[in-house]
């Protein structure tokens, strides 16, 4: 029997025969219907773009699916996946695929980056270059990084999960192991989205090694105690305000995921329209179209889109206990302790400076920019490479608010 510790070099070669598959299907769509958009041009603007009231509109679907099916070149986004090492060892009963670029300075930092979902490995693909050698992009050397890469397990080509439990904690203890099975004692840990859930839990599951954590977004939320929502700024209440209408108006995602994840499964193995449009509410037109191309195609080809969807239903079973879902969910944990740092992004998730100090005691750094969105490593890669460069670079041991 083959050694389950061992680290396996990987490459990905999708067969032809899935591609024409894929081709076929989309070919073969039937369409959804819809309401015409609202006839009256004096109608007041609302919080949701026009047009996706009721969701991501048959507009948007048919012209990426579209592009999908005549112009978009797969194997072009293969190739450049595979121009980086990648590998697969198991972890935990479970197959991690990764990335693993090492920079050519010795004496580079090693940070491990988690995706978010509907994200894959590709969503840090403009990084690596600037990250691993920013000799080369015109940056010092001192802030080089050698960068691990994972697909989440239930992602993209780490496959499908086999049992129940893979959520926050769990995964944060196989990057924990990853680590240390690629022989490095001290790194940082980083992500977007799911991956900001992910990587504090890093550091609190193996603070010993963790340098400081750095996300680009802080999901705390206010817990229900009054007290606790009379001491936020006017401004915090506001990003209190938006955050619980994306629950209610745009989350229908997170609920079904987090519930009966199993209902939409079948669709989306059924159906590369359907996944389509269930991924694109978060993608939207907020990214390039060959981006979201590859991120469903992936998704696609690996049929990881229920497995994926099933973290979340995982998670549910370990969050705050105010943000229980059918009663499951669990006390909240100490506060984290490892330096932290974050990169608000100006279309995203606001975190709340008074909330996020309630569940991080060593908060090192935090910075917000104008422009940029949920999906900063596509959309503003120089400022994303700026702030990790200048957060682990600086001392982190202690906050300097």
């Amino acid at each position: 029997m083959a050694d389950n510790t061992a680290i396996v070099p990987f490459r990905i070669d999708v067969p032809q025969a899935d591609l024409d598959d894929l081709a076929d299907r989309l070919a073969r769509t039937r369409w959804a219907e819809e309401l015409p958009p609202d006839p009256d041009p004096a109608a007041p603007a609302g919080p949701v773009a026009p047009g996706w009231e009721y969701g991501v509109p048959l507009s948007w679907v048919r012209r990426l699916a579209e592009r999908w099916r005549t112009t978009y070149d797969w194997r072009e986004w293969e190739a450049r996946l595979n121009a980086y090492p990648q590998f697969t060892t198991e972890i935990d009963g479970q197959r991690i695929h990764f990335l693993h670029v090492r920079s050519p300075e010795p004496g580079a930092t090693p940070l491990i980056l988690t995706h978010g979902w509907p994200g894959t490995v590709a969503e840090w693909l403009d990084v690596i270059g600037p990250l691993t050698d920013p000799r080369a992009h015109g940056g010092d050397p001192a802030d080089a990084f050698h960068l691990v890469i994972p697909s989440v397990p239930g992602f993209g080509f780490s496959g499908p999960t086999r049992e129940r439990g893979w959520n926050r904690y769990r995964v944060a203890r196989a990057w924990a192991e990853l680590m240390r099975r690629l022989g490095y004692d001290r790194y940082g840990a980083a992500g977007n989205d799911l991956g900001a859930f992910v990587s504090p839990e890093v550091g609190r599951a193996d603070p010993e090694h963790v340098l400081g954590v750095h996300v680009t977004q802080i999901f705390s939320l206010p817990s229900g105690d009054p007290a606790e929502l009379a001491a936020l700024t006017e401004e915090e209440r506001g990003k209190v305000a938006f955050a619980e209408f994306f629950v209610q108006r745009q989350g229908g995602y997170d609920k079904l995921h987090s519930t009966a994840p199993q209902n939409v499964a079948h669709a989306l193995a059924d159906s590369p329209v359907g996944l389509l449009g269930w991924l694109g509410q978060l993608m939207g037109d907020q990214i390039d179209v060959d981006h979201v191309l590859t991120h469903t195609t992936v998704y696609w080809l690996t049929n990881t889109a229920a497995s994926a969807a099933r973290y979340y239903y995982e998670d549910a079973e370990v969050v705050h206990p105010t943000q229980k879902v059918n009663g499951r969910g669990t006390d909240m944990p100490e506060p984290t302790t490892v330096p932290l740092g974050l990169a608000n992004f100006a279309w995203d998730f606001q975190s709340i400076r008074t909330l996020a100090e309630r569940d991080h005691k060593n908060i090192v750094s935090w910075r917000t920019y104008d422009r940029g969105g949920h999906f900063a490593a596509h959309q503003v890669p120089d400022l994303l490479v700026a702030d990790l460069r200048q957060f682990f670079a600086a001392p982190l041991s202690r906050s300097d608010r």
